[in-house]
Formats: C-alpha cells, sequence, structure tokens
C-alpha cells in the first residue's frame, strides 16, 4: 500500500529546495515565527530529550537536534492516541539549502492522507517565506 514502510507503520515525506542560504534558512525555521509554521507555538524552548507541548496541544519529545542539520521528534497531535516521528533535516550551502520534512509511524492510510494534506500545505508556507528571504 502507498507510504507503508515494513517496520514503521505508513510515512510520508516532502522537501523543497530554496535559494537562501542553509544558515538562514535553519536560523528562521527555529525562530517563533518559523516553530509556529511546522510544530506551533511551544510552551518552553526545545531541548533533546525533553517533552515539549504546544498551545495548540502537540506534545512529544525532542529526540535529535543537531543545528543546521536537522530534528528529529515524535510529534502527536490532540486528536491522535499514537504518536508518530517527524523529522526536519536541512542540506545546503552558502547559495541554496534543502528542506525536507519526513514523518513516519503513522497509524494507518487516513494518518497518511491527512498528513500529506497538513505538511503540503506547510512546505508552501515555508516557500512563501524562502522566497521572501531569497528576495529580501
Amino acid at each position: 500500500m502507498l507510504g507503508e514502510t515494513k517496520y514503521s507503520g505508513f510515512q510520508y515525506g516532502i522537501r523543497r529546495t530554496f535559494h537562501v542560504p542553509l544558515e538562514k534558512a535553519w536560523d528562521y525555521m527555529f525562530s517563533d515565527e518559523g516553530l509556529a509554521l511546522w510544530l506551533g507555538h511551544p510552551e518552553s524552548p526545545l531541548a533533546i530529550r525533553k517533552h515539549y507541548k504546544t498551545r495548540e496541544g502537540t506534545e512529544g519529545i525532542v529526540r535529535i537536534f543537531k543545528p543546521r542539520s536537522h530534528v528529529r521528534l515524535s510529534w502527536k497531535p490532540t486528536h491522535w492516541d499514537n504518536f508518530s516521528t517527524v523529522q526536519l533535516r536541512f542540506i545546503g550551502d552558502d547559495r541554496k539549502t534543502t528542506i525536507s520534512i519526513h514523518q513516519e509511524k503513522l497509524s494507518g492510510p487516513e494518518q497518511r492522507v491527512e498528513m500529506k494534506r497538513h505538511w503540503s500545505a506547510v512546505m508552501e508556507k515555508i516557500k512563501d517565506v524562502m522566497n521572501h528571504l531569497a528576495h529580501g
């Protein structure tokens, strides 16, 4: 079935490349404004191996946080019974950056469709901001 993995349930991923330096893209995505685009509004700063909760109710634990590279965290919105895993990866240099969002451990095809819609909309917002940063 589309998006089903052998060991981690269902998954979805999306990636885009922007003409923005890696450092600038990373710094924006982990600013308050950037976090609001993809995670929500954390009630406290993100820290490795620490629980986080957003004002919107999404919660999880930050598993990996490697500045200018990637973050991996568990992710559970209020209307879900299960935790999934979300990873944001940044690959780039001083001219361009690829931002990749990957989510796994989705419970089934319905969650995959929900998250495909969600992350596609998030990536459109990220694209708007990155295009502004590239020309601003």
